[in-house]
């Protein structure tokens, strides 16, 4: 009986070792990760953001393109008002300029010193009086005076596209005041003369001018000066 039980018992403890080795170490070997399975999965930056990157340096670079063509083509219509306008704004703003006597001691501005512009709106409804601005900007480092009299910085409004290029309007024609108008222009500054148009026709040395106003349509604007190069406008007389 006892080598029995010892048969027995050996036999039935090597069973439970066998038994537990298989099913103990097979499972732990088959779920081990690989080594570096996810590493570069994570290194990696993702497309879009690359992407993303050159896309934005390209939209800037076409920005600036847009402006400055837009700005080029916006300058080359040869649009005369628009032109007047950018002179007159490269001046710095500008005041009316202060009238002194013909006889101040100040002495008359160069024609090299100052810098003339004209200045108009684009376009004036049925019941707006037309203003011309007449712009001097003293470049010199001393003060002066320039006449601005409607003989001296004489301005002329012919009809676009007429048959007749005769002024239909000139400020020399018949002046309230014919003598000169000086206006002090201290150095580096800008000063504005503005003159206002009733739309009514003129004739030279007060003739009697053609009957009726300035119709509807576009018009040239001119100011010209002794010793400075003609300026030039455009403006237009709208409908009713």
């Amino acid at each position: 009986m006892l080598i029995a039980w010892a048969v027995t018992s050996g036999g039935g403890g090597g069973g439970g070792r066998d038994d537990a080795k298989p099913g103990g170490s097979e499972p732990v070997e088959s779920i081990t990760p690989g080594p570096g399975s996810s590493g570069p999965a994570i290194s990696q930056q993702p497309g879009g953001r690359d992407e993303s990157d050159d896309e934005g340096g390209a939209g800037g670079s076409g920005g600036s393109g847009d402006g400055t063509s837009t700005g080029g083509s916006g300058t080359g219509t040869g649009d005369p008002s628009g032109a007047a306008e950018g002179a007159a704004g490269s001046g710095g703003g500008g005041s009316a300029g202060q009238q002194v006597p013909a006889g101040s001691p100040l002495p008359e501005c160069k024609p090299s010193a100052v810098r003339l512009s004209l200045r108009t709106k684009v376009s004036y409804g049925p019941d707006d009086k037309p203003k011309f601005e007449l712009i001097a900007k003293n470049t010199s480092s001393s003060t002066c005076k320039a006449d601005f009299g409607p003989k001296s910085a004489v301005l002329t409004v012919t009809e676009a596209g007429g048959e007749d290029d005769d002024p239909i309007w000139s400020s020399k024609d018949c002046p309230a005041a014919a003598g000169p108008l000086f206006l002090k222009v201290p150095a580096g500054a800008t000063v504005i003369h503005t003159v206002d148009w009733n739309r009514t026709l003129s004739a030279p040395g007060c003739a009697t001018p053609p009957s009726g106003k300035a119709g509807p349509g576009t018009y040239l604007l001119e100011a010209k000066a002794p010793g400075e190069p003609v300026q030039r406008a455009s403006f237009v007389l709208a409908k009713d």
